[in-house]
């Protein structure tokens, strides 16, 4: 796919321009991912015949596990991103061809939903993900650390006394602060009586990790709001198979950038759409996931609202039409 194609991802303007880049990323998907040919062809899925967005397969997230997701030929200089597992499971792998792709991806984003990195200290508490190699949220929030340019950002693991007195110095001079953190952290945090000043966004990644008991969203924003004295809990959606988040500036209400899309269908019937107001499986329609598969089926739940989406918890029974016809 020539350059001037993904380039164009990021500037999409109106629901025809995304559309029609829908629509070719699908051709050269298909064309170019065997994974994605064959899924598609099990389905009895006619390709000439897809004219809009919301006819396009979903790849099962699944297939990150067991099959090699490229619609381009794997470059030595790719890196891979891994997913986490317990001793049970196999890492979903996403092989990125292009590292600035991810890069732009990410960095547009966050501008779009809050600025310009250098204006604020960013604080990263996420043990558990720098405690493993491969993690795409790490990359991400070393490369927007660095573009802080503020001496006090940084990566947190299992400091927190060094921690508490970074956040102690950013109340006091009032400097903008991102404190991102994975849910059982930001909990651990929130019970050393240190309370935020309105200069902090704290933004939760979701995940227990077997660390905690899990909680509803609402128990957990309301119980981090109470003990960290702040009045909203910003969320990141975000995965290893995708290139691109969403976010929430709280409530637990996403939005995506121009170029990601989502999409709900029916938990009966996983070739069906959903209309609003309605829980079922998350599709995803990442673009800037091109050199491998932008059209994915989550293992998560949620409802559309609108342009927007809250996410409702996981699938007991994962599985989706369709693995079960592509082994090996």
């Amino acid at each position: 796919m020539p350059a001037q194609k993904f380039n164009r991802l990021f500037d999409i303007q109106s629901e025809e321009e995304f559309n029609n880049l829908c629509l070719e990323v699908f051709k050269f998907q298909y064309q170019n991912c065997d994974v994605y040919h064959r899924f598609s062809d099990s389905l009895g899925i006619q390709a000439e015949t897809i004219k809009h967005f919301t006819q396009i397969p979903f790849l099962p997230v699944e297939f990150f596990k067991t099959h090699e997701i490229i619609s381009e030929p794997k470059s030595n200089e790719a890196v891979i991103f891994t997913s986490s597992t317990t001793t049970s499971q196999y890492p979903s792998k996403h092989y990125v061809n292009d590292i600035t792709l991810y890069e732009k991806s990410f960095l547009k984003a966050f501008k779009l939903f809050y600025g310009k990195p250098n204006d604020y200290c960013i604080l990263a508490l996420l043990p558990g993900y720098l405690e493993r190699s491969g993690s795409s949220l790490v990359y991400m929030f070393d490369h927007l650390i660095k573009l802080s340019t503020d001496a006090k950002s940084g990566f947190f693991l299992h400091n927190c006394d060094e921690l508490i007195e970074v956040i102690k110095s950013l109340k006091n001079n009032g400097k903008k602060t991102i404190l991102i953190g994975v849910t059982y952290a930001l909990l651990d945090l929130s019970e050393r009586g240190i309370e935020l000043g309105d200069n902090f966004i704290v933004m939760e990644t979701g995940g227990m990790k077997g660390k905690r008991r899990e909680m509803i969203k609402e128990e957990l924003h309301a119980f981090l709001k109470q003990k960290l004295g702040i009045t909203t809990i910003h969320s990141e959606y975000g995965m290893t198979e995708l290139l691109s988040q969403a976010y929430s500036k709280g409530d637990g209400i996403f939005e995506c950038p121009p170029w990601m899309r989502i999409l709900i269908r029916d938990a009966e019937d996983p070739l069906s759409l959903l209309g609003e107001n309605k829980t079922g499986g998350i599709n995803v329609i990442d673009l800037a996931n091109w050199q491998s598969c932008s059209f994915i089926a989550t293992k998560d739940l949620g409802r559309l609202s609108g342009n927007k989406f809250e996410v409702m918890g996981r699938f007991d029974n994962s599985d989706v039409r369709g693995c079960n016809l592509m082994i090996g």
